[in-house]
């Protein structure tokens, strides 16, 4: 499999969040939006690469760039290319705002995350936007990590929901994290838990429970979730039998969630498809080891 890295720029005004409209390329990224950026070249440092990118196809000068995030991502619809993105928080010099576009875009936007709609971005733009919205502060050992709300709509009859969960020692210090959508595949909700120290399949079921708890308040009668994890996924569908004690007290909890619904189903995705809710789980993690207040 190729292996690429890209540099990405998140440059923000007033919470809006800059984004560029493709006006060539594959069908799967023409039209549209994305974030300013581009491949690294050979021998090319990432925050000239930024630079250059943003000046080329934006017309902008960069005044800092500070580093926000990294993460991999496979581009199935790309030759299977598993891109590196380097994502940088970016402030704009001097006429900031004076936009010129070069040939590779055909629109410019300005959108806080909660207008952005999921069928204008291109996929590694919903992952990046994804991770940056998560906005992760330490919590103590079995409390809610609430992310908040992407949407004004907090109570969808039917819900998407990717969770995830885990363990850093297997046994060792574990996170759960779920993101929930609604049928449109926005984010209408995220959130986790620091849970001490436990397995790999502990944290992936307190994340299922997790996001029942969080759709059953909103008051979804429909669930659909989304896990990386085909044991769980054919554990939850009774396909297995669950024969680790310290899971059946989970399942219990769950299995009572799962009546108070009119619908709750499970289905295996690749990992690269659960990239929000892993994402969540690390930056929890991340957040109890530094013992910060706040990852971003």
């Amino acid at each position: 499999m190729k292996q690429l890295i890209s540099v990405r720029a998140l440059i923000r005004n007033d919470n809006k969040t800059l984004l560029l409209r493709r006006a060539n390329g594959r069908e799967s990224i023409l039209g549209r939006y994305e974030l300013p950026g581009g491949k690294l070249g050979y021998g090319e440092q990432p925050e000239d690469a930024l630079a250059r990118y943003i000046k080329d196809d934006a017309g902008l000068n960069i005044q800092t760039a500070q580093l926000f995030d990294v993460i991999t991502y496979i581009d199935h619809d790309d030759r299977d290319i598993q891109y590196t993105f380097i994502l940088y928080l970016v402030s704009l010099g001097e006429g900031g705002n004076k936009i010129s576009l070069s040939v590779n875009y055909d629109h410019y936007i300005w959108k806080t995350l909660a207008d952005v709609q999921q069928s204008e971005l291109t996929e590694s733009a919903k992952l990046l936007l994804g991770i940056s919205s998560q906005d992760i502060k330490s919590a103590p050992k079995g409390e809610l990590i609430d992310a908040g709300n992407s949407l004004s709509e907090t109570n969808p009859d039917h819900v998407i929901v990717y969770s995830d969960g885990g363990s850093r020692g297997n046994p060792g210090p574990s996170a759960s994290g779920f993101v929930i959508m609604n049928a449109g595949e926005e984010v209408v909700h995220q959130g986790g838990m620091y849970l001490g120290v436990t397995t790999n399949n502990q944290a992936e079921y307190h994340g299922v429970r997790l996001g029942l708890e969080k759709a059953l308040e909103m008051g979804a009668k429909t669930v659909d979730f989304k896990m990386d994890s085909l044991l769980v996924v054919n554990q939850l569908n009774g396909i297995y039998k669950i024969k680790n004690r310290d899971l059946w007290p989970i399942s219990e909890r769950i299995k009572d969630l799962e009546r108070q619904f009119d619908k709750v189903t499970f289905t295996h995705v690749r990992r690269e498809f659960n990239q929000l809710a892993d994402g969540m789980v690390n930056k929890i993690l991340d957040a109890h080891a530094n013992g910060s207040t706040n990852t971003v």
